[in-house]
């Protein structure tokens, strides 16, 4: 498991290396675009070569890109789902550009309408996006089911899958931690994950299974509440991100944290380092 951090990638992506880097990362995170505006952000050529390079030199080994929140490619409303399929093309090539594993990407929310033709909404624009950028793969990210977001469950995600392309390495899912527990999923013992998993592979398949975000709950099982608490302070607690850090099905896979930290300012060096040593407890109790 490639443990690492949402960093900040201001004054170039080869800077969220750097502060990867710092913290002991080995998957960094980043917006690709202002998380506040719609303007796409372009790298310049030498951008892209400065974090190649820092790549590297560094001991990271994965960039996930995460779409920026304003992005609802479920929107009734054609402006919204137009700028959220230029947002997520500009995400997509970034990725391409940067050589990342995925974008990770909210599939958007119904709001106060029907599910279901948001949910064919979502899979039309997520559709069109990806035949314009077929190199860099998109991760579909498990919600927390407040309101009408779209991908609280696993059928939801796989009926998103469906109606985005199908089949192919391109297109895969990014499991939360939080978001799990917050949709009823308890993730907090070796067999309830164990059982979560054998129902996603029964919906979605775990071949399609591409990234995770290590985050703890600050509310209970089954609140449909996205309120992330750092890792071992909440619900799941030291033991429940132990058991998900450990979990054998999730060998190999970038797993990124996106608390606030401390001081509120995001994953440090000594909440990373917290999770490797709950990785290593994890392991160890399974042994037994």
């Amino acid at each position: 498991m490639l443990i690492g951090a949402h960093v900040s990638p201001a004054g170039g992506p080869a800077r969220a290396v750097e502060r990867g880097v710092e913290k002991g990362c080995h998957a960094i995170q980043i917006f690709n675009q202002n998380p506040r505006a719609w303007r796409p952000r372009e790298y310049s050529e030498e951008e892209i070569e400065e974090f190649h390079a820092a790549m590297e030199a560094s001991e990271i080994d994965a960039l996930l890109i995460h779409a920026v929140y304003l992005l609802n490619c479920a929107s009734d409303d054609e402006e919204v789902r137009g700028k959220s399929l230029t947002s997520l093309i500009a995400s997509l090539r970034a990725g391409e550009a940067l050589g990342a594993h995925a974008v990770v990407l909210h599939p958007g929310s119904a709001k106060a309408g029907e599910v279901g033709p948001a949910i064919e909404r979502a899979g039309a624009t997520i559709r069109e996006a990806l035949a314009e950028s077929e190199r860099c793969p998109l991760h579909l990210e498990n919600t927390a089911g407040a309101g009408g977001t779209l991908g609280r469950s696993f059928e939801e995600l796989a009926r998103l899958l469906e109606l985005a392309g199908g089949g192919g390495a391109q297109l895969g899912v990014c499991l939360d931690s939080c978001h799990l527990f917050a949709s009823g999923f308890d993730v907090r013992t070796p067999e309830t994950l164990a059982a979560v998993l054998d129902d996603f592979d029964a919906a979605v398949g775990l071949d399609r299974l591409g990234s995770l975000h290590l985050n703890d709950s600050v509310e209970g099982l089954g609140s449909n509440r996205d309120r992330h608490a750092n890792v071992g302070e909440g619900q799941l607690g030291d033991e429940g991100c132990a058991v998900f850090l450990s979990e054998p099905r999730f060998d190999g896979l970038p797993c990124v944290l996106e608390t606030q930290g401390p001081d509120k300012t995001g994953p440090g060096a000594a909440e990373i380092a917290h999770a490797v040593a709950l990785r290593e407890r994890g392991l160890r109790a399974r042994q037994r």
